[in-house]
C-alpha cells in the first residue's frame, strides 16, 4: 500500500556530482583490441578480440598464450577492417557456439558462428558458419560491434559503407544493410538466420526486414544495460560531433538517428530536417582534438558501488573518458578522466564490472570508482515521492551504492535497525534507524526515520555508508509539516481496504496512513514503534477532505507498532459524491497532494 513506483525517481532534484574514476591496468601486450567479451559461463574469463583475427583470453589474472580463435587467413587488419566484434549468446556454457564480425580479404563484413573446441579455452577455427555477407563499397565505416540483447537476439552494429558524408545515401536508405543496426535470431535455429517477426520493417516495402533501427554513421560500439535493458551507441561523427544514442528498453525499433541529414543534434545537410529523428542523448565536439567515440557501458557492477547509473565512454584521439548520467528528464556527461591512450574498446564481465582496451599502449584496464554509496537527488517524502522532509517521519533517499541486486529489504520490526543490508545514515551524527533498502530497475533507494532530536532545526546535513564506507555528506533542509498521504484507505471497523468492488459509505469510518504531520505528544524513541497507550497524538490540527467535502477528523497519531508513519482516522462526509474522489490532508496551512478514494 504505501510503496510509491520507483519511475517517479525522475521528477525529483538531482544531486550533481562526478564519479571518482580510475584505471587499473589488468593486461599488456593486447594489439589493437576491438572488443571484450565475457562468455557468462561462470568461468571468470575475458575474451580479448585483436584486430589481427585472433581472440586472446585473459584468465585467473594471466593472458593465454595460445589464441582461443585464430582467423588470421580470413581477415587483414589494416584501417578500419580486420576482426571487430564478438558476441557469446545466453547459456554459452551449454551451447558452445559464439558468433564473430569481421571483414574478409575482400574488405567484406561476415557474421559467423563458431564452435570451442574440446579444450574450452581453444576454439575450433574450421567450424565456421557463415550466416551473413554484407558488401562494403569503402573501406571505412565497417560498424563491428555484436551484442545480444535482453531479448535473446543478436544485434549487429553496421557502418555506412564509408567514403565521407554517405554518398551514396546507405544510412536512410532502408533497403541498405548499412548505416542500420540489425536485429536477427540465430539462436533458434543454430547456423540460419531468421528475422524476428516483431521486427519493424517486416513486411514493409523497400525495407530489409533485418533492419532494428536506420540513420546511424558507424556505431563502433554499442552495448545494454544490464539492468533495465535499455540501449546505448556510440555512433562515430565527420567533422563536427560524436554521439551516444539512446533508445529505452521499451522500445519497439525503428527509430531513425538522423545521419547523414543530421550530424550530432545539428544539420550535417543544408536545411535539414529534425522531424521523427531520434536525437542523441549526449554530443561532443571536435574542438580539443577529440575526433571519434568510443562507446562504453552503463556501470552496474558491485565492486564501485559510487559508480552505479553511470555511463561510461571516451574518445579515441585523446583518450579523455566522459560520464554520463540522468538528471531529471534530461541526460548530462562530464569528462571525468583523461588518461591519453586510444580508447579502441570497452568491455563488461560477468558481475557487471567494465573494461576499457587501449591500443596505443597495448593493455587492458579495469575501471574502478569509489566503495562509498552516493546520493543522487533530495530527500523526498516517500507518500508523495515530493522534496520535503520532517523529523520523525520515514524519509527516502536515491541513490547509487547502496543495493546490488534486484529487489528489496524491509527492516522485519516492530522497531528499525540502525544499520539494514549494510546500509546505515546519520542525520547530524545521529543514526537514524533505516527501513527499507532497494533496487529497482537499476534505482536503489532507501528509507529511514528522521530522528525526532532533529525537530526545530532548518536544514540538517546527511551521510549514508554501506559497509563501513561513508559517502558525501548531503546537506538537507527539514520542514515542520510536509503531509503526504499514502495510496490506500481502509475501514476503521474490520480493517479492509477500500477498492473499486468495495467503495467507501458515506458517513463511514475509514482511516488513512501518511507522512509528515509533525510533532506529537508522547513520541516514541526515535526507531521505536508507536504505542496504543498512550497513543501519540499528533498535536498540530489536521483537516482533511474528501471531494472537497470536509471530514470529521476522530483522531491524528503515530500508528500503533509502526515507526515514522502516522495514521489519520476520520469519519466520510454524509453527502459524499460517488466515484473515484480526492482525499487531501492538511495541517499547519500545507496541504497534501491528493489520492483517488473509491467512494459508493
Amino acid at each position: 500500500m504505501w510503496y510509491l513506483a520507483l519511475g517517479l525517481v525522475l521528477s525529483v532534484p538531482l544531486l550533481a556530482q562526478d564519479p571518482e574514476i580510475r584505471l587499473v591496468s589488468i593486461a599488456s601486450g593486447i594489439v589493437a583490441p576491438t572488443d571484450i567479451q565475457s562468455a557468462r559461463d561462470g568461468s571468470g574469463r575475458l575474451f580479448i578480440a585483436q584486430q589481427d583475427g585472433t581472440v586472446r583470453i585473459l584468465k585467473a589474472g594471466a593472458l593465454l598464450a595460445q589464441p582461443f580463435l585464430d582467423i588470421r587467413s580470413r581477415t587483414r587488419a589494416e584501417g578500419e577492417r580486420g576482426l571487430l566484434g564478438l558476441a557469446f549468446p545466453p547459456d554459452y556454457a551449454g551451447k558452445q557456439r559464439f558468433y564473430v564480425n569481421y571483414t574478409d580479404l575482400n574488405g567484406n563484413t561476415v557474421i559467423a558462428m563458431y564452435r570451442a573446441g574440446a579444450n574450452p579455452d581453444v576454439a575450433d577455427s574450421s567450424s565456421e558458419t557463415v550466416l551473413l555477407n554484407i558488401a562494403q563499397p569503402f573501406p571505412n565505416h565497417n560498424g563491428g560491434q555484436l551484442r545480444f540483447g535482453p531479448d535473446g537476439y543478436l544485434y549487429i552494429g553496421m557502418g555506412d559503407g564509408g567514403s565521407a558524408g554517405d554518398p551514396m545515401n546507405n544510412a536512410q536508405n532502408r533497403n541498405s544493410l548499412l548505416g542500420k543496426l540489425l536485429r536477427i535470431d540465430v539462436e533458434s535455429d543454430p547456423g540460419r538466420v531468421r528475422i524476428p517477426p516483431d521486427n519493424p520493417f517486416v513486411n514493409v516495402s523497400g525495407a530489409r526486414p533485418e533492419i532494428w533501427a536506420y540513420g546511424l554513421r558507424n556505431p563502433w560500439r554499442f552495448s545494454f544495460d544490464r539492468a533495465t535493458g535499455d540501449l546505448f551507441i556510440g555512433d562515430v561523427g565527420q567533422d563536427r560531433w560524436e554521439e551516444i544514442d539512446f533508445t529505452p528498453a521499451a522500445s519497439r525499433g525503428g527509430e531513425n538517428y538522423g545521419w547523414p541529414a543530421a550530424e550530432g543534434q545539428a544539420c550535417f545537410r543544408t536545411n535539414c530536417s529534425m522531424q521523427g529523428t531520434a536525437l542523441p542523448a549526449a554530443v561532443y565536439g571536435h574542438q580539443s582534438g577529440d575526433c571519434s567515440v568510443t562507446g562504453g557501458f552503463m556501470y552496474r557492477g558491485p565492486g564501485s558501488p559510487g559508480l552505479r547509473g553511470t555511463y561510461l565512454f571516451a574518445d579515441y584521439c585523446t583518450g579523455r573518458m566522459r560520464a554520463m548520467r540522468r538528471e531529471g528528464d534530461r541526460w548530462v556527461s562530464s569528462v571525468v578522466l583523461t588518461p591519453g591512450g586510444q580508447i579502441t574498446t570497452f568491455g563488461e564481465d560477468e558481475a557487471g564490472e567494465i573494461y576499457v582496451g587501449d591500443a596505443g599502449r597495448r593493455t587492458l584496464y579495469r575501471i574502478e570508482g569509489s566503495a562509498a554509496p552516493r546520493i543522487t537527488s533530495a530527500l523526498v517524502n516517500p507518500a508523495t515521492n515530493a522534496p520535503g522532509v520532517v523529523a520523525g517521519s520515514i524519509a527516502r533517499a536515491y541513490g547509487l551504492g547502496l543495493f546490488d541486486t534486484p529487489g528489496e529489504v524491509t527492516a522485519p520490526g516492530p522497531g528499525l535497525p540502525i544499520t539494514l543490508e549494510g546500509v546505515s545514515v546519520k542525520v547530524d551524527d545521529i543514526a537514524a534507524p533505516v527501513s527499507r533498502v532497494s533496487s529497482r530497475n537499476g534505482v536503489e533507494q532507501v528509507e529511514f526515520q528522521l530522528p525526532f532530536e532533529a525537530a526545530g532545526r532548518s536544514s540538517v546535513t546527511v551521510v549514508v555508508s554501506r559497509n563501513g564506507a561513508a559517502g558525501a555528506p548531503v546537506n538537507v533542509p527539514l520542514a515542520p509539516v510536509q503531509p503526504g498521504l499514502y495510496e490506500g484507505v481502509g475501514r476503521s471497523e474490520d480493517y479492509t481496504v477500500v477498492t473499486v468492488a468495495r467503495p467507501l459509505e458515506p458517513g463511514e469510518s475509514a482511516y488513512v496512513r501518511a507522512t509528515g504531520l509533525g510533532p506529537v505528544s508522547n513520541p516514541p524513541a526515535t526507531g521505536a514503534p508507536a504505542t496504543f497507550d498512550p497513543l501519540p497524538v499528533v498535536t498540530g490540527k489536521v483537516e482533511l477532505t474528501l471531494a472537497g467535502m470536509p471530514c470529521e477528523v476522530e483522531f491524528a497519531v503515530l500508528a500503533p507498532d509502526l515507526v515514522g508513519i502516522y495514521q489519520i482516522n476520520f469519519r466520510a462526509p454524509a453527502g459524499a459524491p460517488s466515484g473515484m474522489q480526492d482525499l487531501v490532508a492538511s495541517i499547519g496551512g500545507v496541504s497534501s497532494p491528493p489520492i483517488k478514494v473509491a467512494v459508493r
